[in-house]
């Protein structure tokens, strides 16, 4: 294990925009600064009139020829950008698996045991994947030079997140048995899932500012959609779907255990994990006297923040995902309340991904232009829209069976709603990976992701609480005038009071609904007042002031 050498007396500074050398898409001829303008006056005053006329328009049937052959030409992408691809895919799917058992099918199979503010408990384990900052210095700095800087972290990081896949799949009938006594002990464990998996993202990311070519790195942010949503999703709704037995009766499966997907994927993370050791080669980053000491990588992070630019986009991304927090935590576990069976729901979102992979690719295109945030900024409007039409949908949830044409407005939603949130998604990544500098790209692409991914983590836990907050509910025995105070029908200990004297907890206000106005109001307004003219001005900077340099 190696750590960068530190020069003498380290610092680092914000680079002016002479000290990068950007080449322009049409090359121009440079001249000295202290001659200005006056040089072609010079040169024109030397030609007659009819000279000046003819060079003017040779200048500008070359200018013509040269804009012509630029816009004929088509960007290609090579053999080794699509083997780098393919790649990024495959280990963002292993990241994305535990991330969809930990934030998604996990809540689910814990929801008919626990209250929203135990749940609250387990949504921590999530928090890691938001706070990955703190260590990134140390991958970016640590490794074997020999093995590769990003393989000398992925690697060991799939073999420990192999390892406690196994060792769940050995203990989940232990810990899902009764979990509302094993609450700690479930979001420890996912939290460690969590926290390595994390560790193994910031090498990752950072590999891809060097494994693609610089013409293919707006598909990073794509690469990382198609791996983490397949990840995600196989390990939310296609398991759960699986999962369920009368899924699995009515289409005539095999019934899939929590153990046995475990097992599965421990073994997948194995082998990927071997391919890597033996088949994979890094390429070596050329040399830098830049200081990648530890204490050195986390100078530049200080300087970076002191950006008044990063200040900015720091704000914008601590609250804009506020807006459709209720919807995006709590709208699906309202919907299994309300009676929405799990392989309807796995029907929903299997229908939906394709439509998640198309959204992923076209925000890519979209964002490759000189305005690379605009479709980040259109897709909020559709969010918050949609966010109040889920809330409308679990208001008007119809008792099972579900109509078919509510069925199908559930599908119409979920498509609107993720491709919105994908666009929105792979926007925001491809700008992070436009600005971010290559030289601690693992350090830059896990601050500016961290503070998006904390933007949509910090809300959780304050929208769960709150819906036990703002409800009210008692409990009503049959034939008995036996009442028990409201807010104890709402705790879980409340309801197991309630359930221990026959009696049935009745919601007079459900406290989604107070808090999902609390969420939109508040989006709309930061939207409208911030958000919008802060990205516009933050698009038009040149890549140049986002950089730094280390001397």
């Amino acid at each position: 294990m190696r750590s960068a050498r530190t020069p003498k007396e380290p610092m680092a500074v914000t680079s002016s925009l002479n000290s990068i050398h950007i080449s322009p898409r049409t090359p121009k001829t440079p001249r000295p600064n202290n001659m200005g303008d006056d040089e072609d006056d010079v040169e024109l005053t030397l030609l007659n009139e009819d000279e000046r006329v003819r060079s003017a328009r040779n200048f500008l049937d070359d200018e013509s020829s040269v804009s012509e052959a630029e816009h004929d030409m088509k960007p290609t992408i090579s053999a080794k950008d699509r083997r780098g691809m393919v790649l990024l895919c495959v280990l963002y799917l292993l990241q994305g698996i535990p991330l969809g058992l930990a934030l998604g099918s996990v809540p689910f199979l814990l929801k008919e045991h626990l209250s929203y503010s135990q749940l609250a408990t387990f949504a921590l384990s999530s928090y890691p994947y938001s706070l990955k900052l703190l260590w990134s210095p140390i991958v970016d700095s640590i490794f074997f030079k020999s093995f590769g800087r990003r393989k000398s972290w992925i690697v060991p990081m799939q073999i420990i997140v192999g390892s406690l896949m196994m060792y769940i799949s050995f203990n989940v009938k232990r810990l899902m048995e009764d979990p509302a006594h094993n609450v700690i002990e479930l979001t420890t464990v996912f939290t460690m899932l969590v926290t390595f998996s994390a560790t193994q993202d910031i090498a990752v990311d950072g590999w891809a500012l060097t494994l693609l070519s610089h013409d293919c790195l707006s598909y990073a942010s794509t690469c990382q959609t198609i791996g983490l949503n397949t990840g995600f999703f196989a390990s939310f709704t296609v398991f759960l779907a699986f999962n369920s037995e009368a899924f699995a009766a009515k289409w005539g499966v095999p019934h899939l255990t929590l153990a046995g997907y475990l097992r599965f994927w421990s073994i997948v993370c194995f082998v990927v994990t071997l391919w890597l050791i033996i088949f994979k080669k890094e390429d070596k980053e050329p040399a830098n006297d830049a200081d990648m000491s530890i204490k050195g990588v986390y100078r530049t992070i200080w300087t970076i923040c002191q950006l008044r630019h990063v200040q900015l986009l720091v704000v914008v991304h601590l609250f804009a995902k506020v807006g459709f927090a209720a919807n995006d935590a709590a709208t699906g576990l309202k919907l299994v309340e309300k009676g929405f069976k799990r392989e309807d729901l796995a029907i929903v979102v299997l229908i939906d991904f394709p439509f998640q992979i198309m959204g992923g690719w076209l925000a890519a295109k979209w964002s490759r232009g000189d305005r690379p945030l605009r479709p980040w900024i259109y897709a909020f409007w559709p969010r918050l829209v949609f966010a109040l039409i889920a809330a409308f949908i679990v208001y008007f949830f119809p008792k099972p069976p579900i109509p078919m044409s509510f069925f199908v407005l559930l599908i119409i939603h979920t498509v609107l709603s993720s491709f919105a949130s994908t666009v929105q998604f792979v926007g925001i990544s491809a700008f992070h990976t436009r600005v971010s500098d290559p030289l601690i790209g693992g350090t830059y692409m896990t601050l500016l992701n961290t503070f998006t991914n904390m933007g949509g983590t910090w809300p959780k836990w304050f929208v769960l609480k709150g819906i036990d907050l703002f409800s009210v509910a008692t409990c009503e025995v049959p034939q008995a005038a036996v009442h028990i105070k409201a807010t104890e029908c709402v705790s879980d200990h409340g309801k197991a009071a309630c359930k221990d004297i026959g009696g049935k907890c009745v919601t007079h206000t459900d406290g989604y609904y107070t808090v999902t106005i609390i969420c939109l109001a508040f989006g709309l307004i930061f939207l409208v007042a911030f958000i919008i003219p802060t990205a516009r001005k933050l698009q038009r900077l040149p890549t140049s002031v986002w950089r730094v340099k280390m001397s």
